[in-house]
């Protein structure tokens, strides 16, 4: 009798307990963890194109440029003023260092032009680097809308570059179960082409939209290649 009491008491236990938690899939697209629309400040006339659609560019690497003839002759005015306010600036410190044969004033003015030519040069350096369109990462280009020849003007689309090393699931979930992920949570994310990632959350909205009653959800994942924006892809929760 004992027996079938103890039974009937687990019984009844496992029936209060509650269920475990099964895994929730949410349906999302991937998107590159980077993707701009590059342009430049300076209007010109693009004279050098050192990159192709498809290439793939480090940071800081040039992409395009626009004419600089002008741009490199004022800074080398620019330099050569610098350097002979320095050797004026030079002299001086070591006359007034040395003999004081020159005045304090004479002093202050010397080093107040080279502090000017100073700026002027480095004023001529950044001009001349406006002009030409550098990778802000490393990515790849998917796009180049304007060529050698063409005019551009300021801040018009130049580059499309797209950083394809690492990528975002982008999905939605429902907001009443929006709390049970939690941030840099490991996640499987499953390609609509089969192939499978590991990712963590980055991201969770705290606001649920009113009309459909989902919040977005964000993963980011290392690409390990054939990944491309746009892709349906599945993301399970434990």
């Amino acid at each position: 009798m004992t027996k079938y009491l103890l039974v009937a008491f687990m019984l009844c236990v496992a029936a209060l307990m509650p269920a475990p938690a099964q895994p929730v899939v949410l349906d999302g697209i991937t998107q590159p963890f980077h993707d701009v629309t590059l342009g430049l400040a300076e209007p010109g006339i693009i004279r050098n194109q050192f990159y192709h659609e498809g290439d793939v560019v480090k940071e800081g690497e040039v992409i395009l440029e626009l004419d600089t003839r002008l741009e490199e002759l004022e800074v080398a005015r620019r330099k050569a003023i610098m350097e002979q306010d320095k050797e004026v600036m030079d002299s001086t410190e070591q006359l007034y260092g040395s003999t004081h044969s020159v005045s304090k004033q004479d002093l202050t003015k010397s080093q107040a032009e080279y502090n000017v030519a100073a700026a002027d040069y480095a004023i001529a350096v950044q001009q001349l680097a406006n002009r030409r369109l550098s990778s802000p990462y490393g990515g790849q280009i998917t796009e180049i809308l304007l060529h050698p020849g063409a005019a551009c003007a300021p801040y018009q689309p130049l580059v499309r570059l797209v950083d394809t090393s690492r990528f975002y699931f982008v999905g939605q979930i429902d907001g009443t179960a929006a709390a049970r992920p939690q941030l840099n949570q490991p996640v499987t994310i499953q390609m609509a082409d089969g192939q499978a990632v590991t990712g963590k959350i980055s991201f969770i909205s705290p606001v649920v939209d009113a009309a459909s009653g989902l919040a977005r959800i964000k993963a980011v994942f290392d690409n390990p290649g054939g990944v491309r924006p746009g892709m349906a892809a599945k993301m399970t929760l434990p």
